[in-house]
């Protein structure tokens, strides 16, 4: 019975890592991070791609992280910029790093 069970608490576990939260996960101040140099990340009225772009945001762009949620397998964060802190949309949690 062990033999059994124990492949099945790992399967369980590691299908839990593969899709856990990714870094944006709590309310903070984070960095835009992981942006292609000649790109931007885009910051959109609501949470998927489907949403109208605001603004581009570069590497280094601080922004305050609301909260986020699962779109699909993206995670969208609710994000207002340190700079403009009127300015307030969703970009994608996967670039975002924590500071």
């Amino acid at each position: 019975m062990q033999k059994f069970l124990f492949p099945l608490i790992a399967a369980a576990l590691l299908g839990g890592l593969a899709t856990g939260p990714v870094l944006a996960e709590q309310s903070g101040w984070y960095e835009v991070t992981g942006v292609e140099a000649d790109d931007m990340l885009k910051m959109r009225l609501g949470a998927g791609i489907g949403y109208k772009v605001l603004v581009g945001l570069p590497n280094g762009t601080v922004v305050w992280v609301q909260h986020c949620t699962r779109e699909g397998k993206t995670s969208w964060c609710k994000v207002s910029l340190k700079a403009a802190r009127g300015l307030k949309g969703y970009v994608s949690g996967a670039y975002l790093t924590k500071m």
